[in-house]
């Protein structure tokens, strides 16, 4: 696939939320390091927001660890779409989408009408979640299934979106391709 990613700035930002949940509130690898999971799950879905521009938010200790284990089913979605079992995403993201009760709403803003997957009273989590739900349904119902990716820098397993022109990202950050280009140089020299 070539051209730049084509995903609306809402879709955009319930995906880049997806990317913040997963990385920040499941355990695995990162960037070479092993990492456990927070030690303080409602300040990471507070930051995980704010990381996508959105201001701090009040987060309930039960909200964070729902959000945690909903964070761990959409990892799955993102593996599985890496892996190419888009069969197996799927699933997970009708499961995500009925756990969450997503559904396409209008909502009016300030600047006009929004389109949310939610109701106008559901909570953080249930509204953010099943954004996301809704958000890597999008991706993997279009061609864009082949942009959710995990990272393949050796003892790294973060997600992202490669949102790149010409589809051909593979690792979480800057830093992860260093660690891997810099790994590469020194065992060019050495051998």
């Amino acid at each position: 696939m070539t051209g730049q990613a084509s995903f609306d700035s809402h879709t955009r930002s319930v995906l880049a939320a997806s990317v913040e949940y997963v990385n920040r509130l499941t355990p695995g690898w990162s960037g070479g390091t092993e990492y456990a999971g927070p030690e303080d799950e409602a300040q990471a879905v507070g930051e995980a927001l704010v990381a996508i521009g959105y201001p701090q938010p009040t987060v309930r200790g039960e909200d964070a660890r729902r959000l945690a284990v909903l964070a761990g089913r959409m990892r799955i979605v993102f593996e599985t779409a890496h892996a190419g079992d888009l069969d197996r995403a799927a699933q997970e993201i009708n499961a995500l989408l009925l756990d969450t009760n997503a559904r396409p709403q209008l909502d009016r803003r300030e600047n006009g009408w929004s389109l949310h997957f939610h109701g106008p009273d559901d909570g953080l989590v249930n509204g953010w979640a099943a954004g996301c739900a809704a958000g890597l349904a999008l991706a993997v119902g279009s061609d864009l299934a082949g942009r959710l990716g995990v990272c393949a820098a050796r003892q790294c397993d973060r997600v992202f979106v490669d949102t790149s022109r010409n589809g051909q990202r593979r690792f979480c950050s800057a830093q992860c391709q260093s660690r891997v280009k810099a790994a590469a140089h020194r065992a060019r020299r050495s051998g």
